[in-house]
């Protein structure tokens, strides 16, 4: 399909929950608006928000062009939330966007328009030079740490293991017919399934150079509960993400060995202390590891 032709259409869905995205969506209406011939809806739909401030602050984008504000009283999870947009979109194309992210490119929308011929195509995720020096937030130090997994050329090299929900467009036809899983409604996988159910249907994912920025960071506290919930979602859904989570392989091999007792002990004697480390000042990255094997270690063996 031709970019800037009368025939151009594209719905952008952003699922959001206690995120103030005005400015996100001020730039993609903007955008969106420049772009000759393109038929654009942007859809923004709050899950559930419980910070009143935050969805009153929302209320400013009703005034861009074309743009919809769905309030949502229920939280219903990450992946139902996206699948009700994608029911309610009106067009064919989808552009799923996380709403704390940021427009970094003036032609963010234009670089996906050439590529709506294809099934399924993200654009990837990047931290900007000026958010990549900080020593005392655990969140931005990983992210940084994992800023070459991002490249499009490491996402192509296995392109349904490195599937993110964050920034991608998808054909609604799709979407419709193989949903995101409801069944996840805790932090953590969703995405990483998707792209495994989509291999295994014979989908096609595209990566291309496309990326928005990530610059929204939470407290290490904050990290750290959802490092712990992305686990336990892990461990419930072991058996559908075998093959797609090195820390499960590495786990069911020490299992296998007889030797998943050694983090779960580290767990026990030294978890309390490794957290503490991990919410404070400044923490690091190797502390952090240990600590997710140790205590998706401590899940597994109670399993």
């Amino acid at each position: 399909m031709a970019m800037g032709t009368a025939t151009t259409s594209l719905s952008i869905l952003i699922p959001t929950y206690n995120n103030v995205c005005v400015e996100l969506v001020h730039a993609l209406a903007t955008e969106g608006s420049s772009i000759e011939g393109l038929a654009f809806e942007i859809l923004v739909a709050d899950d559930g928000s419980t910070d009143a401030d935050t969805v009153a602050a929302n209320q400013a984008m009703t005034s861009f062009p074309h743009t919809r504000y769905i309030v949502r009283k229920e939280n219903v999870g990450r992946s139902a939330i996206r699948n009700f947009l994608a029911r309610t979109a009106q067009y064919e194309h989808l552009l799923f966007i996380d709403s704390h992210m940021q427009v970094i490119s003036p032609n963010f929308i234009r670089n996906y328009l050439p590529h709506q011929d294809k099934p399924i195509v993200c654009g990837g995720y990047t931290i900007e030079p000026s958010y990549r020096h900080s020593t005392d937030n655990l969140r931005q130090a990983y992210e940084v740490s994992c800023l070459d997994q991002q490249s499009c050329a490491w996402r192509s090299h296995a392109p349904h293991a490195h599937f993110h929900t964050s920034n991608f467009m998808v054909q609604r036809a799709i979407m419709l017919r193989h949903p995101l899983d409801e069944r996840f409604k805790h932090y953590g996988y969703e995405d990483v399934l998707y792209g495994k159910t989509l291999k295994e249907v014979g989908i096609l994912i595209h990566h291309i150079d496309n990326p928005l920025g990530f610059h929204v960071f939470e407290t290490n506290a904050r990290f750290m509960d959802k490092t712990d919930e992305g686990l336990r979602t892990l461990y419930a859904f072991r058996n559908e993400l075998q093959g797609y989570s090195r820390l499960l392989a590495l786990s069911e091999r020490l299992s296998k060995w007889r030797l998943l007792w050694v983090p779960r002990i580290v767990y026990r004697m030294a978890g309390k202390l490794l957290r503490r480390h991990l919410t404070g000042n400044h923490p690091s990255l190797w502390a952090f590891k240990v600590y997710r094997l140790c205590y998706f270690a401590h899940i597994y063996g109670r399993g």
